[in-house]
C-alpha cells in the first residue's frame, strides 16, 4: 500500500498520467491526469467496481479539462460511485455531500463561532465546506443534487463557472478555486420533477443553474451479463456451479422489475444494490423466497405483489407464498 500524504503536500497540478484502457477498461489510446501521491482524501479503490465506458469517459472530461458533471440515473446504477471510483485510480482527493434538506447555506459557506483561547471566548470564522474544497487539489461531489434547498443551490450556482470565484460575503473575501479543484454531482431525476413519486423530496431545478453544468450524462442498469458479474464480486460464495444459474435468476427478475415499473405496472422496483442484498440474505437464511422477501418484497405496496410474483415465478421457476414468516416458522406450521 502507498504511502499516504496530506493534501497539502500534492502539487498544484496532476503529475502524472495512466491509460485508460489499461485502467478502465476503455477502448481509447488516450491518458488521463493524475496525481503521483495518495493522501488520506482519496477513495479507497474497488478491484470489483465495473466501469460503464460512456459516463467514465464523462467524468474522466471532468477531471482532464476542468468540466462540471452531472450523472443522472435511477437509485442503485452506481452514480456516485463512479465518481468515486475514477477518481481512486487517479489519486485525485474526493469528497461527497449529500445535500438532503438539513445541508443549509452556511454549511456550505461557513459561520462564527464561539471558541475558547486562553481562557477566554472569542469569536471565529469557521470556514464552510465549500470554500475549503474550493481552495485545494480536491473533487466536490454533491450527491442527491435535486434534493438541495433553493438557498444552496444558489451558493453552488456561484462555482458552476470554471473559472468563477467565490464571494464570502461574512470575510469581505473572495477566492479564487484551486488549479485542481472539479465539481460533480449526481441526481435521480433531471431537474424537471419526479413524477413517479419514487423519489420524495426531490424538486425541479432552476433551469438557468441545469445550463451551468457542461456534461450532463445519464447511467442506467448494467447488462444481465455484466449485473451477474457485478453480485457474483459482491457474493463469491454463490460462484459454484448452482450459485452461478440462481444469480442469474435474481438478476432476470430485477429486471422485470424495472421493466414493469416503467410501464407502469409496478410503483417499485429492484437496483442492483436489491440484488447483492438478497443474495446476502440468501446466505444468511438459506431459502431463496424469504431472503427475496426480506430484500425487496416487504416493502412493497400489497397491490404490487402478484406481479411480482409472477416476476418471479418467471425467472425461478417457483411459487412465491408470500408468506410473510421466516422458513422456520414456515416449517412448523
Amino acid at each position: 500500500m502507498k504511502e499516504q500524504f496530506d493534501i497539502s503536500e500534492l502539487p498544484a497540478e496532476p503529475d502524472a498520467k495512466i491509460g485508460i484502457r489499461e485502467t478502465f477498461h476503455v477502448d481509447t489510446d488516450a491518458f488521463a491526469p493524475a496525481f503521483s501521491r495518495r493522501t488520506a482524501h482519496v477513495p479507497k479503490i474497488d478491484p470489483c467496481y465495473r466501469f460503464d465506458p460512456a459516463t467514465t469517459m464523462a467524468i474522466l472530461t471532468g477531471f482532464a479539462e476542468n468540466r462540471r458533471i452531472i450523472i443522472q440515473g435511477r437509485h442503485g446504477t452506481g452514480k456516485s460511485t463512479h465518481i468515486d471510483q475514477v477518481a481512486a485510480r487517479l489519486n485525485w482527493p474526493c469528497i461527497r455531500v449529500n445535500l438532503d434538506s438539513h445541508i443549509s447555506r452556511i454549511d456550505l459557506v461557513g459561520k462564527d463561532a464561539i471558541v475558547l483561547r486562553e481562557g477566554k471566548q472569542i469569536t471565529e470564522y469557521r470556514e464552510g465546506i465549500l470554500p475549503w474544497a474550493y481552495q485545494r487539489p480536491l473533487a466536490l461531489v454533491f450527491d442527491e443534487y435535486d434534493a438541495g434547498r433553493p438557498d444552496v443551490m444558489f451558493v453552488i450556482q456561484r462555482v458552476l463557472e470554471a473559472e468563477g470565484r467565490l464571494t464570502i460575503l461574512d470575510q469581505n473575501r473572495v477566492l479564487s478555486p484551486h488549479p485542481s479543484f472539479r465539481l460533480f454531482a449526481t441526481a435521480n431525476t433531471i431537474g424537471l420533477g419526479d413524477a413517479s413519486g419514487l423519489y420524495h423530496g426531490t424538486q425541479q431545478l432552476n433551469q438557468a443553474q441545469l445550463d451551468r453544468w457542461n456534461i450532463v450524462t445519464r447511467l442506467d442498469y448494467l447488462p444481465e451479463a455484466e449485473e451477474a458479474a457485478v453480485v457474483h464480486a459482491r457474493a463469491p460464495w454463490m460462484n459454484d456451479e448452482e450459485g452461478q444459474r440462481l444469480v442469474l435468476q435474481m438478476v432476470r427478475t430485477a429486471e422485470q422489475t424495472r421493466t414493469g415499473f416503467q410501464a407502469g405496472d409496478i410503483s417499485t422496483l429492484m437496483s442492483p444494490r436489491t440484488v447483492i442484498c438478497w443474495a446476502e440474505n440468501y446466505r444468511s437464511f438459506g431459502d431463496l423466497e424469504y431472503a427475496f422477501e426480506t430484500a425487496f418484497l416487504n416493502r412493497c405496496d400489497e397491490n404490487d405483489r402478484p406481479t411480482i410474483a409472477e416476476y418471479y415465478q418467471r425467472a425461478t421457476g417457483r411459487t412465491l407464498k408470500f408468506s410473510g414468516t421466516s422458513p422456520w416458522r414456515r416449517s412448523r406450521a
